[in-house]
């Protein structure tokens, strides 16, 4: 039961071929038998098994939604009423959340159980996963290498089995990148498509949610829970919700696939170009065209992301102070004492470098001249995807300039780490839905990414054209050895 779908899943538990709980109880003790990924930061078997049982009696009086009893694993992102909620943050080590976010609300109510909250990057920020105050997550694939981050728990729990699916965050690849390395379909839906309340802030302009899962049709069950609008969330757009599971199987004939010429340049490992070239020629075989499209300001998606984002997350992370929640400095003399301790201590190195960043660029004298300039180049990033979708349908390309990298390769070059992103940033610079789905392996066994960015509120079609690949391929079937 633990290699199913969680389509496959559902119709089990529908049929009563399995129980919530007994399979709450069997991927709780997979997540127990490989603790040495470290995918997960809190579990609470109680809770979960109480979930089970709840979701049993739905499912025994005909009250179920489709994903009634199917455990999933949550990102520690989330506040979820009751549960240690950390961010993989010291400051935070200590913070049982009072209340839900809209997102596990939502799972809630659809009767989904909880396994656990999984460990990521703190505070979001890392794309290997090895920020976090409890420790780097290990890729199942390989253990000496990356998962991905800044979801890498949710990425490393769904691909070694330990749960069927979880929630991830995207604020500059987050979902896209960790799917990408650990051979996951993960989906950044558009900004806004999937309510922020309860969500803890990186960056509030860039960050979104989203299903980190094994198949497009497992993604499009997760999204029918996620999306819709949230009045308690003043970035949430009021734009109508569509069953994503009924256009999964439409013909994708003359879909007009868009490839930029700038994610084909230098820098592109030649087994992901490969990957990534086999993969378009199996959409030319289902009908699908290409069109050569331009996105020439891409290049400059990293620099623009690391004012803006470091500027957000320098105003959104003050509230982290020790005064009212979180940790708090032992010894300190007076109030400021406090503050400036309790920071210095509750923070990773990375978090502390992006707050000064920040603050940097939104000082008095440096704010025209960098995050007013950033800004406007975001205006350009996205009329740039404007203009291509006005010559194609989806946009496609590597997710990854590169396969996983190992655990400590990059950690003392910052710069080297951003560039992991380069493809992903500027799809959240201008707030479009981007998905990555398994497209092979490099001669290490290494999982590889294909990328798929559609135009706004069109998440349908990017399910579409994903599912209609994974109906032909089965790399996204494919699971690491030693998991069985």
């Amino acid at each position: 039961m633990f290699d199913k779908t969680v389509a496959e899943l559902s119709a089990a538990l529908r049929r009563r071929q399995v129980s919530s709980v007994e399979l709450t109880q069997l991927f709780l003790a997979r997540i127990n038998k490989y603790k040495n990924l470290n995918a997960f930061i809190t579990l609470d078997p109680e809770r979960s098994l109480a979930q089970a049982k709840a979701a049993d009696a739905r499912l025994a009086q005909g009250e179920s939604t489709v994903i009634t009893g199917v455990p999933l694993a949550q990102k520690d992102i989330f506040c979820a009423d009751g549960w240690l909620t950390t961010c993989g943050s010291k400051i935070l080590s200590n913070f049982v959340a009072p209340y839900d976010a809209t997102l596990i609300e939502k799972f809630n109510k659809a009767g989904a159980v909880c396994l656990g909250k999984t460990n990521m990057d703190e505070f979001a920020m890392g794309s290997s996963n090895e920020t976090s105050y409890y420790g780097a997550v290990k890729s199942p694939w390989n253990t000496e290498v990356v998962p991905g981050g800044s979801s890498g728990g949710s990425a490393a729990a769904v691909a070694a089995r330990l749960a069927p699916a979880a929630t991830g965050t995207d604020t500059g690849g987050s979902i896209r990148q960790p799917a990408a390395l650990s051979n996951l379909t993960g989906l950044k839906p558009s900004y806004g498509r999937v309510s922020r309340y309860g969500m803890i802030a990186f960056a509030s302009s860039l960050d979104q949610g989203g299903p980190m899962t094994r198949s497009a049709e497992d993604a499009a069950l997760l999204l029918n829970v996620m999306a819709g609008f949230d009045v308690r969330d003043s970035t949430s757009v009021n734009e109508a919700v569509p069953d994503y599971t009924q256009t999964l199987n439409k013909d994708i004939k003359g879909l007009r696939i868009g490839l930029p010429q700038e994610y084909f340049s230098k820098g592109l490992s030649p087994d992901v170009a490969k990957a990534v070239e086999a993969a378009i020629a199996e959409y030319k075989k289902l009908g699908a065209q290409v069109v050569e499209v331009s996105l020439p300001n891409s290049q400059l998606a990293i620099p623009c992301y690391y004012v803006l984002a470091p500027a957000e997350a320098s105003s959104n992370l003050s509230r982290f102070d020790g005064a009212r929640y979180g940790y708090r400095a032992k010894d300190y003399t007076d109030l400021l004492d406090m503050y400036c301790k309790t920071r210095a201590e509750g923070f990773g190195a990375e978090v502390k470098r992006r707050i000064m960043i920040g603050t940097y660029a939104l000082s008095a004298g440096y704010y025209d001249a960098y995050y007013l300039k950033a800004q406007q180049l975001r205006r350009l990033i996205a009329e740039d995807f404007k203009k291509a979708f006005e010559s194609c349908d989806v946009i496609m390309g590597p997710t990854t300039p590169s396969t996983a990298f190992k655990i400590g390769e990059k950690s003392d070059d910052p710069v080297a780490m951003y560039l992991s992103d380069i493809y992903t940033i500027s799809v959240n610079l201008a707030g479009l839905p981007g998905m990555s789905i398994p497209a092979g392996f490099d001669p290490k066994g290494l999982p590889i990414g294909l990328q798929l960015i559609g135009q706004y509120f069109d998440e349908a079609r990017l399910l579409n054209v994903a599912h209609r690949y994974q109906q032909v391929t089965d790399w996204h079937k494919q699971m690491p050895k030693g998991f069985n």
